[in-house]
Parts: structure tokens; C-alpha cells; sequence
């Protein structure tokens, strides 16, 4: 059942009450009346009914849709962890004022997680739509100004070699093995850990990597020879857990509820495994560094190699992502991207998205020289744009060189660099740098209440600055 967002507050708590409203936080008060805005609160109400057949009106009550949604924008806004998020709503009086707990107790962790996890990218697109509309209504974003960027998020990976993605799949793989063995009948099936061999031919790898000699390398290629077939062998015997789990000749005496979850991730997990037997054998044994769908994490299949030819960190892993400001800072419009794709293919995306959050395309709308192409100017020249300040590459002609020093292009060129500082914000501030909830669906579930969070900053701190020129001229 749905917790009620209208609650009688406990006669114990009605004095103390009165002194924490003294208790003020500069940012979370003017974001205070935005979070009440009731469609924001229906979204969320919404999903939460969705949870189960007859959620709406039966069961336990869950947390009600204003806490949850509150408890979401203040985790995306401290950078806090599940746990943190429950120290923290317990201890501190002002998170608990913010949040509408107030003498009610807080959830754990856990429970902070499961129902986060309900948050999905469609309902996270439709409340950010939600808090671009409110920057319009209240006049902080009129969408006459865009500028765009790419930016690469990373997802929550270790640094992916062969040998530690190889190692991860054994140690998975024997883990659950182990767990449907128990619930066998003993002596069903035989499971060996090679925990240690393992990590004794992992330090044989890293020692031989150390050097380009002719000797580590023949030491480096029996090393790992050792280690796929040791993956190998575990592969082969959970390929036939499976098959007799499937074909019901593996006698199950306890939890057969166990058995089937780790049956799942065993089906889950072994495909993984030998695309990466499969590439370190190419690269390794063939020399060929250049395989088509490398996977770079087993429990973050979706990660892909994004390069943006930074010098300090020339190789990034996790997924591009495309961010579209407008006035005031607000970020009108995000998009995780597929692959390492060029700019240029981004322009007209973010153009589209424009008019169809704003209902007209904006006067004027730059990005950097990676979205340039003559083909992007003339088509956004076509949709009524009227001002493109796209800065060509290259040897630039003496039309266009004229044309790029006209005042009208270097002011919408240093306008257009507050997007680095805006990434800069999103990535520090809001932990947008790497995304830490699991998977495709959690990752762009992450990115997207970073952007939200981030909006509804900018949004309260013009009303608040809008509010300090109004006293002022009175």
C-alpha cells in the first residue's frame, strides 16, 4: 500500500517541531516548495501503484511518494551512499524536517535501495520533463538559448585486463556452484576452488607484463594459457550443472528456490565468460587487440571504451552521455549514447529534443568544434535556427574566418563554454563522474536524478536571486 503523503504529526513532537523549523539549510530551503509541486508527487505515486497488481490499496504502507522522492534528490545532491543516506536521515534534524519524516521512523538501507530501484529511466525522463516544465512556469528557462556537449560517464568498474575479467568468472562461477552443491544431495557434484591458483597466475601475468623482453613474453603466454584453461574447466562444469539442473538429474534435497537463483546467474554469467575466453585468446594467442564486443565487465556488461583524446585519461570506460543546457543552467535535455559515436551525429538530436520540450527551436545554439559539419549548419539554418555558432576545424577560408570573428559568434562561443563548467558541476558536486547503480537500467536511472537534482539547484537559486534583486530595488 502506498504510504499517505498527509500525515498527523505526533502531540509529543509539535514543541520540537517548532525549534527545527529555526534550523535552516541555504540549499535545501528554497528547493523546499519545488519538491511539493504536486505532479512531481503524482509520478512517483504512480510508479509505487504499479509495484504489484493491487499495491495502491493493500499491503503494508511503503514509503509514501513525497519522502521517496525527497530521500532521492538529497542523496543525488550530498553524493551520499545507501547506508550514509540511512545515518544520516536518522541523525540529522534538518534532513528529517527536509525529507517529512520528522518523528516517524526512517527506513534502512535497504529498503532506501529496493524502492529507488523502482525509480526506472522512463519514470526519471518523465520527472525531469516535469522540472523543465517548472523552470519554464516559473520563467528561469525560456529555451531562446541552447548549447550542447558529450561527456563520458563511467560505470562502476575495476580497470578491465583479460586476466582480472577471467579471474572474476571463476570466482563467480565457483561461488555459485558451491551455493547449488549445498542444496544437492553430498557427493552429487565435486566443486574444486582455484582460488589460489588463480591469483598465483595473475601475479605471474602482472610480473611478466612488466617487461617487453622475448623471455616475459613466453612467460606471459603460459601463464595465461594456464589460467583460460583452468576457466575453461570451471565453464565446462557449469555448463553441466545446468544441463542436469535443466534435465532434472541433479537430486535436490533443500532449497530448490536457492538453486534456481543461482542457476539463473550461472545462465547469466556463462555467455559472459567465454566472450572473454574468446577475446583473450585473440588477443593473447593471435595477436589480434582488436575484437569486435570486448566485454569489459561481468557485472557491467554494458560498459563500453569511450575516448576524447584527454591526455590524462586517454581510455575511459562506461558510456558516453550528451548533455543540452539552456538558460540558467538548466539542463533541458540529457541522452545516454551508444558507442564512442562522433558529435557531429548528436546536433540534430539535441535540436529535435529542443523544440519538443520547448515548442520552438532556439534563436541561438552552439556547441563546440566536434558537432561542426556543413550539413549541421544548414540543417538547423532549415528548422528556423537563427544564430548557429558552430566553430569549423581546420584551415578556415577567408569567408568563414570573418564570419567566426563577427561579436555575435565569440559571444555565443564564450557563452557556450559554461557547459564545461556546467559537466564539471554534474560530475563533482552531484557524483555524476561515475555511476554507481547496477546495470544499463541503473546507469541511466543514475545520470538522469543527477541531472534532475542539478536542475532543481539552478532553479531555486534563481528564485532566490530573482527574490534579492526585487528587495533590493525596493
Amino acid at each position: 500500500m502506498i504510504g499517505p503523503t498527509i500525515r498527523q504529526s505526533s502531540l509529543f513532537f509539535v514543541p520540537l517541531a517548532s525549534q527545527i523549523s529555526l534550523l535552516k539549510d541555504d540549499l535545501l530551503e528554497p528547493m523546499d516548495s519545488l519538491l511539493d509541486h504536486p505532479e512531481l508527487v503524482d509520478l512517483v505515486r504512480q510508479r509505487l501503484a504499479t509495484r504489484r497488481p493491487r499495491s495502491a490499496r493493500t499491503g503494508r504502507p511503503s514509503i509514501a511518494p513525497d519522502r521517496l522522492l525527497r530521500c532521492l534528490v538529497l542523496k543525488h545532491l550530498k553524493g551520499y551512499s545507501f547506508r550514509e543516506l540511512e545515518r544520516e536521515l536518522r541523525a540529522n534534524l534538518v534532513y528529517r524536517r527536509f525529507t517529512r519524516f520528522d518523528a516517524d521512523p526512517t527506513p534502512d538501507f535497504t529498503t532506501l535501495c529496493r524502492t529507488f530501484a523502482l525509480m526506472g529511466p522512463s519514470l526519471t525522463e518523465q520527472v525531469h520533463r516535469r522540472v523543465v516544465g517548472v523552470a519554464q512556469e516559473k520563467r528561469v528557462a525560456a529555451g531562446r538559448k541552447l548549447r550542447s556537449d558529450t561527456t563520458a560517464v563511467e560505470s562502476n568498474v575495476h580497470y578491465p585486463t583479460d586476466s582480472t575479467l577471467l579471474a572474476d568468472g571463476v570466482r563467480v562461477l565457483t561461488r555459485s556452484l558451491k551455493r547449488i552443491v549445498e542444496e544437492c544431495k553430498p557427493g552429487a557434484v565435486a566443486v574444486v576452488n582455484h582460488a589460489r591458483s588463480v591469483k598465483l597466475r595473475l601475479l605471474e601475468i602482472s610480473r611478466a607484463a612488466k617487461s617487453l623482453t622475448d623471455a616475459n613474453r613466453e612467460r606471459l603466454t603460459e601463464s595465461y594459457r594456464k589460467l583460460v584453461g583452468l576457466t575453461r574447466g570451471v565453464v565446462q562444469q557449469a555448463t553441466e550443472v545446468v544441463e542436469d539442473l535443466q534435465a532434472g538429474r541433479l537430486p535436490v534435497v533443500g532449497s530448490i528456490v536457492r538453486v534456481l537463483l543461482n542457476d539463473i546467474q550461472l545462465r547469466h554469467f556463462l555467455p559472459l565468460l567465454r566472450r572473454v575466453i574468446a577475446q583473450t585468446e585473440e588477443r593473447i594467442f593471435r595477436g589480434n587487440c582488436h575484437v569486435v564486443g570486448k566485454v569489459l565487465s561481468l557485472f557491467e556488461a554494458h560498459t563500453q571504451t569511450i575516448r576524447k583524446g584527454k591526455v590524462h585519461k586517454p581510455t575511459e570506460f562506461g558510456r558516453l552521455v550528451r548533455i543540452d543546457e539552456v538558460e540558467s543552467g538548466i539542463v533541458s535535455q540529457y541522452e545516454v549514447l551508444e558507442g564512442n559515436a562522433a558529435d557531429t551525429n548528436a546536433w540534430i538530436p539535441a535540436l529535435e529534443q529542443h523544440e519538443g520540450h520547448f515548442g520552438r527551436v532556439p534563436e541561438m545554439a552552439t556547441a563546440d568544434r566536434g558537432y561542426y559539419s556543413a550539413q549541421n549548419e544548414r540543417d538547423a539554418k532549415a528548422r528556423g535556427v537563427k544564430r548557429v555558432a558552430l566553430p569549423a576545424r581546420g584551415r578556415l577560408s577567408k569567408a568563414r574566418a570573418k564570419l567566426q570573428k563577427e561579436r555575435w559568434f565569440q559571444r555565443a562561443l564564450r557563452w557556450r563554454a559554461g557547459i564545461e563548467a556546467t559537466i564539471s558541476t554534474l560530475k563533482h558536486p552531484f557524483s555524476m563522474a561515475r555511476a554507481t547503480y547496477k546495470g544499463e537500467y541503473g546507469f541511466k536511472r543514475y545520470v538522469g536524478w543527477c541531472v534532475i537534482t542539478k536542475n532543481l539547484v539552478s532553479i531555486a537559486r534563481a528564485l532566490v536571486q530573482r527574490k534579492a534583486n526585487v528587495e533590493q530595488v525596493h
